[in-house]
């Protein structure tokens, strides 16, 4: 540790020509760049230059399930529809299942939307939980 004080102590001794060909020497022996290091330094100098609130993270709370293909299986998948959806009627669950993709369930507890997903990739269907 001696040696490295030793160093510090030498190297503040030179002025700002000779520092400035030191780190040249250095950045071709070792094969560095100290620009890098310059860059990281001066950001921590702007931000407590600068204090910014950080923004509450949200926490999403909300999810749709969206049917994205119905597979092969269409009639299993409106009748799973009908089954998510009971305030659709038959004409009503086929028409959406048609028109994927398509939003099945919104507003949702992931819970709901996880379950509704399993349900119709059951019976072949594709869905996403968003």
């Amino acid at each position: 540790m001696a040696t490295v004080n030793e160093i510090v102590e030498l190297i503040a001794q030179l002025n700002i020509l000779e520092v400035s060909e030191l780190v040249k020497q250095l950045e071709d022996k070792f094969g560095v760049t100290a620009a890098a290091p310059v860059q990281f330094a001066a950001a921590p100098a702007a931000a407590a230059a600068a204090p910014v609130e950080a923004a509450p993270v949200e926490v999403k709370t909300e999810f749709d399930l969206v049917l994205t293909d119905i597979g092969a299986e269409k009639i299993k998948v409106i009748k799973v529809v009908r089954d998510l959806r009971s305030d659709l009627g038959l004409k009503e669950a086929k028409e959406l299942v048609e028109a994927a993709p398509k939003a099945v369930l919104e507003a949702v507890t992931k819970e709901a939307a996880e379950a509704g997903k399993a349900k119709l990739v059951e019976v072949g269907a594709k869905a996403d939980v968003k």
